[in-house]
């Protein structure tokens, strides 16, 4: 085992949690008459506009520390699956199918949209100072 490795992730776990609960308070608290989760929902499109970006970058130019700091350890602590799961399962449990539904909607298809924008500035605009 890289005990090495661990503290990156480690440190990028601890950063990430703490970046997660102030971004998504901070999103909940500007948007709070959606009576929605915002916050929730605003750390993953975040996050997977981050990974869109940082995925090419990291595949090509650094170490496998930086990247377990940054990718496994930050922006798995940042984005929040459980989370989203949860809010969507009280959502179902108060029979708000509309909004669970939304949410499931909104989670899937803004994040995946926000990791191909993502890679696509990169390889668009950022890649051009790596060459």
């Amino acid at each position: 085992m890289n005990f090495t490795l661990l503290a990156y992730i480690g440190v990028g776990g601890f950063l990430g949690a703490i970046s997660r609960f102030g971004v998504s308070s901070w999103l909940q608290n500007i948007f709070s008459s959606f009576f929605f989760p915002v916050g929730t929902l605003g750390v993953n499109v975040i996050g997977s506009f981050i990974i869109g970006l940082l995925i090419p970058y990291f595949e090509h130019i650094t170490s496998h520390e930086y990247r377990a700091l940054f990718i496994v350890g930050f922006l798995g602590s940042f984005t929040t699956f459980s989370t989203f799961s949860h809010d969507t399962m009280l959502m179902f449990q108060t029979q708000e199918y509309f909004k669970a539904f939304l949410n499931i909607t909104l989670n899937v298809i803004l994040c995946v949209i926000a990791t191909i924008l993502g890679a696509m500035i990169f390889k668009k605009i950022i890649a051009l100072y790596f060459n």
